[in-house]
């Protein structure tokens, strides 16, 4: 059997067993085409039903979160943690709590963490959790009994040699704290390492909150090196104003960019000058607040209801940093037309199948975000050191280990793309160094 009857013989029974989990299904599909030649190659993970395992959780935990608000209401939410694959070391991913949370993205966002993962060059596997929980508006003491409530099933099915979940899209530090506080008194012991994205005074990592956005800098750095450009100069378009969106601008700003909009839920600010980044932290991690509170701070900015709109701002690098399915095929289309070289993802699959075809097309250098944000869960995995040693590397430490695995990631996936037959696309080629290392393993461990 080819390697491309192959795929599509399980891309097939995939659509069948998970009939509208989109999310999950055009994740599994965007791996599985780019990773074809491979099965050319190694006819043996062919044999050895590699695919029909890998595209299966080994474990899905789906339960009840009850809490009691403020005014003594019960609430009542669901949560999740898929442990997808295990082949290499603990299942390792981000905890995310959103209304959209749903079955579907929480099984996409634990396949993508395995073959992310995998890239970093470091022993943790794919995992994934979250809730609907949604923490924007509610007090601190309301955050902390749905924390408490979350742990009191997910500690059952955690542990630092087991799964070691982080933050994610509404788990920052303050959830991190509530969550550990009482996984600590669950389980009568410490277990620094179950969780990571915690406080400093606490077991947590130097670098972490910079983690993510550094490293998307650090790695199209790297993209953008290899095909003779550079940040200086350039002007940048970030979408989203979290942890990756700040950090992303500061290290883009840096490099001497020009970083103009910034965006959340509700809309986008342009700043023809420069983002101003010492308002938007003030903005979004001092008072919460929402980015339109821009214009407060500078006065001659742009604010635009609706994110969306932030592509159609002329650009030479566009970064989404917010979350998936953000820039679909027609926001492509105008990065095309306003001569945008790259597009990198910070945020979890942020642009469509087609958006992406189309940009590559175009010649437009793109950064996948299995490839570009793996710096979070290699300052994660860094973390998990640092506590198994109960010791704490310096800012500069960390930084500099996570910019060489930023820039081995870049090289991997290079390599690899050429060596099956796809130079120069940076997609295919991390899939495919990402998914031979599982595969290896999974190989080598039996039919488990």
């Amino acid at each position: 059997m080819r390697g491309i009857e192959y795929v599509n013989y399980v891309l097939e029974q995939v659509e069948k067993r998970n009939n509208g989990e989109k999310e999950f299904n055009d994740a599994v599909k965007e791996v599985l085409t780019s990773i074809a030649p491979v099965f050319d190659a190694h006819p043996e993970y062919v044999e050895a039903g590699i695919l029909e395992r890998i595209v299966e959780p080994e474990r899905q935990i789906f339960f009840r979160v009850p809490w009691v608000d403020d005014k003594g209401k019960v609430q009542v939410n669901r949560g999740y943690r898929v442990q997808f694959n295990s082949a290499i070391g603990p299942y390792k991913g981000g905890l995310r709590l959103h209304p959209t949370v749903n079955a579907s993205i929480i099984k996409f966002l634990g396949f993508e963490q395995i073959f992310k993962n995998s890239l970093t060059g470091l022993p943790i596997g794919g995992g994934k959790g979250g809730s609907d929980f949604d923490p924007k508006g509610k007090s601190n003491g309301e955050v902390m009994r749905f924390c408490q409530s979350f742990m009191a099933e997910l500690y059952k099915h955690i542990g630092p040699d087991t799964d070691v979940p982080a933050g994610d899209i509404g788990v920052g530090a303050r959830e991190i704290g509530y969550l550990y506080g009482y996984y600590k008194k669950l389980r009568n012991a410490s277990h620094m390492g179950v969780l990571t994205g915690k406080g400093l005074n606490y077991g947590g990592s130097l670098t972490r909150t910079e983690a993510t956005g550094y490293g998307l800098v650090y790695f199209t750095k790297e993209m953008m090196n290899a095909n003779n450009m550079s940040f200086a100069g350039k002007r940048v378009v970030i979408s989203g104003s979290g942890n990756v969106a700040i950090y992303a601008t500061q290290k883009a700003t840096e490099l001497g960019a020009k970083v103009v909009a910034l965006s959340d839920s509700n809309g986008y600010i342009y700043d023809e000058n420069g983002i101003n980044l010492n308002a938007v932290k003030e903005i979004k991690e001092v008072k919460r607040g929402r980015i339109k509170e821009y214009l407060d701070y500078v006065p001659t900015a742009e604010y635009h209801e609706g994110c969306r709109g932030i592509w159609n701002i002329k650009c030479d690098i566009a970064l989404p940093c917010a979350t998936q399915g953000e820039l679909d095929l027609e926001s492509a289309k105008v990065l095309i037309a306003n001569g945008t070289k790259v597009v990198s993802e910070g945020a979890n699959m942020p642009t469509s199948l087609d958006a992406i075809a189309e940009l590559q097309g175009a010649g437009v250098l793109f950064g996948p975000a299995k490839a570009a944000n793996a710096g979070g869960v290699a300052c994660s995995a860094l973390e998990m050191s640092q506590n198994s040693m109960r010791l704490s590397w310096t800012f500069e430490e960390v930084d500099a280990k996570l910019k060489d695995i930023m820039t081995n990631i870049y090289k991997n996936s290079a390599e690899a793309a050429k060596e099956y037959g796809c130079e120069g696309n940076i997609l295919a080629g991390a899939n495919i160094a990402g998914f031979i290392k599982v595969a290896d393993a999974m190989m080598a461990q039996g039919i488990v």
